[in-house]
């Protein structure tokens, strides 16, 4: 049996360990796929590349109490899972499923107390991402 494929529509979740915290990641994020020859409910198939969408592609503002003043970061997504035979436009589809992601601090978040600024000292964040669809039927190899 093949697994749950992932089209336009279906969205990105990405979890941050606690306490940090990303605004943009708050909620799962829509994807836009690129795969033009297969289609899903009249919507394209993801292909690899469109796991990040391009608002999570830049930096990103971030706090991780108690260093409340927001610094700012980059996110890294590791391989996402990819279907074996079933191909679009010669490329793997993205499937359903969980992966590794990464925030890399570029600068760090900060707390001012009594004149004093403290840095967020951890510097890479090791997160959890996860491709999520709604759709339960379709299904490829």
């Amino acid at each position: 049996m093949g697994d749950l494929i992932i089209k336009t529509g279906d969205k990105l979740r990405v979890t941050l360990p606690v306490p940090a915290v990303v605004g943009k990641l708050l909620f799962p994020v829509p994807l836009v796929g690129s795969g033009r020859d297969v289609l899903v409910d009249a919507k394209p198939v993801c292909l690899p590349g469109d796991e990040l969408p391009a608002a999570l592609a830049e930096p990103l503002f971030y706090i991780a109490p108690p260093f409340i003043i927001p610094g700012t970061g980059k996110l890294t997504l590791g391989a996402p899972n990819v279907t074996a035979l079933t191909l679009s436009d010669g490329k793997p589809i993205l499937i359903k499923g969980q992966f590794s992601a990464t925030f890399t601090v570029e600068e760090p978040a900060t707390v001012e107390i009594e004149g004093v600024v403290e840095e967020d000292p951890l510097r890479v964040k090791t997160c959890s991402a996860e491709l999520i669809t709604t759709d339960t039927t379709v299904t490829a190899s």
